[in-house]
């Protein structure tokens, strides 16, 4: 990546991409499984590549390929992936101390790199507080380091999925296999009981609204784990 080479021989920046490192592989299976989704779903390999390009938010993706299928109106379709992404409001939250002192500009680019493994990963080696982490040296090169190797292996393995959609069998069961990362994926997310009561809420709220169409149980369940983590935040 562009940003990259001048950071090279930072320590911080090498220790952000030695940390996701470990993460890779199950980042790598469900850019996988989104690649080969979205070609199977009905998108043609140009939009695909543009899609994995600039949404660069597999939940996002696979929350709108269902829609884009069923012809769901494209307000539907903006609900759904505006309400999947939602928890990167609250990540902003925990980056506001680190990043505030930059620019609007890199800020934004910034916002388009971030995914869910940076956050644990950062969250790791900056516990900070409640507020989130505090501002210190080497947290930026850290970062960047870690969405260098996080951006990297989501693009490859979604361009490769995109590449073999119609070589890969459906029998081989990838989107199982997707699901499995994706769950080993959320667990490293749930840090706390508000994580947990949120997670489980969730799952209930999507098996009950699962008649719904459009899969708007979706957009059910994302609603069910905001109010559901609102409230336990407010209780403690």
């Amino acid at each position: 990546m562009a940003f990259a080479h001048p950071l090279q021989r930072d320590p911080d920046f090498r220790r952000g991409m030695r940390d996701m490192l470990p993460l890779a592989p199950g980042i790598g299976a469900w850019a996988l499984v989104t690649g080969v989704a979205m070609v199977k779903g009905g998108l043609s390999v140009p939009l695909a590549v543009f899609m994995s390009l600039a949404v660069y938010a597999g939940s996002a993706q696979l929350a709108a390929l269902p829609l884009l299928a069923a012809g769901a109106p494209m307000w539907v379709i903006c609900a759904a992936a505006f309400c999947v992404n939602l928890r990167f409001v609250i990540y902003s939250a925990q980056w506001r101390t680190v990043f505030a002192h930059l620019s609007r500009r890199r800020r934004l680019f910034y916002g388009y790199l971030a995914a869910d493994m940076n956050l644990i990963a950062f969250q790791r080696a900056y516990p900070g507080d409640e507020h989130g982490a505090s501002r210190l040296p080497g947290q930026v090169p850290y970062f960047l380091g870690g969405v260098a190797v996080m951006w990297t292996v989501w693009q490859v393995s979604s361009m490769l999925g995109i590449a073999l959609a119609h070589v890969i069998p459906t029998a081989w069961g990838l989107g199982f296999a997707g699901t499995l990362a994706m769950i080993g994926l959320t667990y490293g997310l749930l840090s706390d009981r508000s994580t947990w009561v949120a997670a489980a809420v969730a799952s209930v709220a999507a098996v009950a609204a699962f008649s719904l169409p459009l899969k708007l149980n979706i957009i059910v369940a994302i609603a069910a784990a905001v109010a559901a983590g609102l409230l336990m935040e407010r209780a403690q």
